[in-house]
C-alpha cells in the first residue's frame, strides 16, 4: 500500500498491485508466472512490435528468451509501483495474455503527469482491447492516482497505434521532432494528451462506449 494526496488534499491509501477491470479485459501487474505466455506473444509478434520500440542494448539480456531477465523486468516494475514512479500492467482478454499497457515516468509536484505506452499481440489486434485498456488506465490514473495529465506519443506512420487514440478522440498536441530513439533512429512523434478536466467532461461517454 502507498499514500498519495488526492486533488482535494486528503491522503488516500491504494494498493500498488491493483487489478483493474474493463468490460472484456483485465489489467494486472505481470509476474514471473507470466513468462511463457509473454515470451510466446513477443516471439510470434516480433516483426509486428520491434520496429516501433527502442533498441535493446546488445549487452543486455533479452527477457524474451531469458527467464531471469524477465524476472528482473517484473521486479523493476514492482519497484516503480512502490516508488509511485510507474504502473505497468499486462492486458488479459478472457484470461489470455494479449499485451501490455504502462503508465511511466510519473511526476508529481506541479506536473502531476504520466506517459502511457501500449502494445498488443498481432493476433489480438483489431478487437478494441487497447482502447478499452487506455480508458481503464485513465480512470485509475485520474480517479485513484490523482494525476492531472496523461500523454501518449506515437510515430506518425504507426497507423495501428494512432487508431487507438483516434477512436478515443484524444487531443492532438502536434509533432515532437526527433522525440524518441526507436529501433536505432531518432523518430518524430505525435503527442496526444488527456487532462483530468477533459476526463471529467468525457468520463460518462468513454465509459459507456468502452467499459
Amino acid at each position: 500500500m502507498m499514500r498519495r494526496s488526492s486533488r482535494s488534499g486528503s491522503t488516500e491509501m491504494f494498493d500498488t498491485s491493483t487489478t483493474l477491470f474493463g468490460r472484456r479485459i483485465m489489467l494486472r501487474p505481470l509476474a514471473l508466472s507470466d513468462f511463457e505466455a509473454w515470451r510466446e506473444v513477443r516471439t510470434t509478434s516480433a516483426d509486428w512490435l520491434l520496429k516501433w520500440e527502442p533498441q535493446r542494448s546488445p549487452n543486455a539480456p533479452d527477457p524474451t528468451t531469458d527467464r531471469d531477465a524477465f524476472a528482473v523486468r517484473c521486479s523493476a516494475r514492482h519497484r516503480e509501483r512502490q516508488l509511485g514512479a510507474g504502473y505497468g500492467f499486462g492486458i488479459f482478454a478472457e484470461g489470455t495474455f494479449v499485451g501490455e499497457i504502462n503508465l511511466s515516468s510519473v511526476q508529481r509536484g506541479a506536473f502531476q503527469s504520466g506517459y502511457v505506452g501500449y502494445w498488443i499481440d498481432q493476433q489480438a489486434a483489431g478487437n478494441g482491447y487497447v482502447p478499452e485498456a487506455v480508458v481503464v488506465l485513465a480512470r485509475h490514473a485520474f480517479e485513484e492516482l490523482y494525476l492531472h495529465r496523461l500523454q501518449i506519443s506515437i510515430i506518425p506512420r504507426n497507423s495501428a497505434s494512432r487508431r487507438v487514440v483516434e477512436k478515443l478522440g484524444l487531443r492532438d498536441e502536434g509533432i515532437a521532432v526527433r522525440y524518441l530513439e526507436i529501433n536505432g533512429v531518432w523518430e518524430d512523434h505525435v503527442r496526444y494528451a488527456l487532462t483530468v478536466e477533459e476526463w471529467d467532461q468525457r468520463r460518462d461517454e468513454l465509459e459507456k462506449e468502452w467499459l
